[in-house]
């Protein structure tokens, strides 16, 4: 028998809320973008895209936003958080274009005491004043009950008595931030229950934050328990710990909750994760749940083995739900069957003995603290192999860099390509620029494209000497795939060099 599904809305806010990261701000084309995609890839149900009245930037966001949204009938998607402040706010929401408001209210009455210093009939009175001033605006209203948390632990019959007269509002949707981060599940549980038991036909939001690190599983339990909607952000972002994350919470959803259904498209998550990364300068743990680097990357040999064997070490989180790889890494854990999956993925199948030979040897490096990479192992396995079946068919003979003031850098270049030689000169913005420019005039002779240069990372040990080891690692794409290569020298410019020379031996 078929399982009945209800749907949960998904209200990305890292727009608005994600932006109170620290040190981040998003240019207006930036949120742009974000926007667009989170409404037609992710395909969330609604984004909230700013606070009104914050700047002159804010605004030309929020109206580049509604524009495009107007166009392309996404504008009832797009919200923005209001004040209880008479008509600026409304006023505000139409100058920029947006018609659904978030109204910031309080949800406690130590805020309300403390901070407004007002009774909560004066304070009902004004959000009355703000609703209707709203509606006659043509404008649909949300409502925030700031600090609700708090509330429901410390002053419940406030809460209950705003409640009482919110469900008299025209309101669309009442919303319950865990504003400071201070649930326990059990606790979301018990109070989202007490509420939707309470007012069954209001459309309730759970707005959780990460302070305990409890976000996600206050997510779980907030849908449990039976709210309408819930707010994410993107990587986690938010103020202080940050927000519950779109991407893990979305996987815990789908996989623990097969009552519920939510819109998003899980395959587009990791892309826009990536974006708000770069956009934001905020850089995302390796470990991080469902987006980090090493989140599906098999480091322990006896766990590739199991893979190998009948994926023992597999759980439902596959990588491919995420538009993502498993790999397998190599370092001082690695064993045969870890080996063997990067092997294969390159193509090169060794004989028993040898593959024990090249296993030891990479645990070796692996005890250096040796950074390796699955490019790495063709020349790791000619090194301790002394063969010839992988053929380094690209030997670079000579070269001289110049870098003088006020010139050009300048390169002269000596190669052997398959025993014929080439020599080119050419000049660049840098040392490695030139080089790079004298060897496209060589392959150019040969009629072949080198591959474009994707990431340029160089890494120097902490604390290092001047004549400290300096690791280039470039990344390449070929084919629509990316593959990475990596150069070890005390020069920068030559591990650089280095690096590229692996490639053009790998291509």
């Amino acid at each position: 028998m078929p399982v009945t599904q209800r749907h949960v809305e998904i209200m990305d806010t890292t727009l608005r809320d994600g932006e109170q990261t620290s040190g981040v701000s998003f240019s207006p084309s930036e949120k742009l973008t974000i926007a667009q995609l989170l409404l037609t890839e992710v395909k969330v149900d609604r984004i909230e895209i700013a606070s009104a009245r914050v700047s002159d930037g804010e605004f030309a966001a929020v109206q580049s936003i509604t524009q495009w949204a107007k166009e392309h009938g996404f504008l009832d998607k797009v919200e923005v958080l209001t004040f209880v402040d008479g008509q600026v706010s409304v006023e505000w929401m139409l100058q920029a274009g947006a018609k659904v408001m978030n109204l910031l209210t309080k949800g406690s009455l130590n805020h309300l005491t403390h901070q407004l210093k007002k009774t909560p009939e004066a304070h009902f009175a004004e959000v009355a004043a703000v609703i209707k001033l709203a509606g006659e605006k043509g404008l649909a209203c949300n409502v925030y009950l700031e600090d609700w948390s708090n509330g429901m632990r410390h002053s419940r019959e406030y809460v209950f008595q705003y409640l009482d007269f919110l469900q008299q509002q025209p309101v669309k949707r009442i919303m319950l931030p865990d504003t400071l981060g201070v649930l326990t599940p059990d606790e979301v549980r018990e109070f989202i229950t007490a509420i939707v038991t309470r007012y069954p036909d209001i459309h309730f939001d759970f707005h959780a934050h990460n302070d305990y690190d409890l976000g996600t599983a206050n997510v779980l339990e907030g849908v449990k328990a039976g709210a309408s909607g819930i707010h994410l952000t993107i990587n986690g972002m938010g103020e202080r710990a940050g927000n519950a994350s779109l991407a893990s919470a979305i996987a815990v959803l789908n996989d623990f909750l097969p009552t519920v259904k939510t819109s998003v498209v899980e395959t587009s998550l990791y892309t826009v994760s990536k974006l708000v990364e770069t956009f934001s300068g905020f850089r995302i743990a390796v470990n991080k749940p469902i987006v980090g680097e090493n989140v599906f990357t098999q480091t322990a040999g006896i766990h590739a083995d199991g893979d190998k064997k009948n994926k023992l070490y597999f759980s439902d989180l596959m990588p491919e739900r995420f538009g993502r790889q498993r790999k397998y890494a190599l370092g001082k854990t690695s064993g045969k069957a870890n080996i063997e999956n990067n092997l294969q993925q390159l193509g090169i199948k060794l004989s028993d003995p040898d593959l024990k030979k090249v296993t030891q040897r990479i645990i070796e490096l692996g005890d250096r603290k040796e950074v390796l990479t699955q490019a790495d192992l063709p020349y790791i396995i000619s090194d301790v192999l002394d063969s010839n079946r992988i053929e380094e068919n690209v030997i670079l003979e000579n070269y001289v860099l110049t870098h003088s003031k006020n010139m050009n850098p300048s390169v002269t270049i000596r190669i052997a390509i398959k025993g014929q030689v080439f020599e080119e000169h050419s000049q660049g913005d840098g040392q490695y620029d030139a080089f790079m420019n004298a060897l496209k005039k060589v392959y150019k002779q040969l009629k072949i494209a080198l591959p474009p240069l994707a990431d340029y990372a160089v890494r120097i040990p902490p604390g290092g000497k001047s004549d400290a080891l300096c690791e280039t690692i470039i990344t390449w794409v070929k084919n629509e795939k990316e593959f990475k290569t990596r150069g070890l020298d005390s020069d920068q410019t030559v591990s650089a060099i280095k690096a590229t020379l692996k490639m053009l031996n790998l291509i």
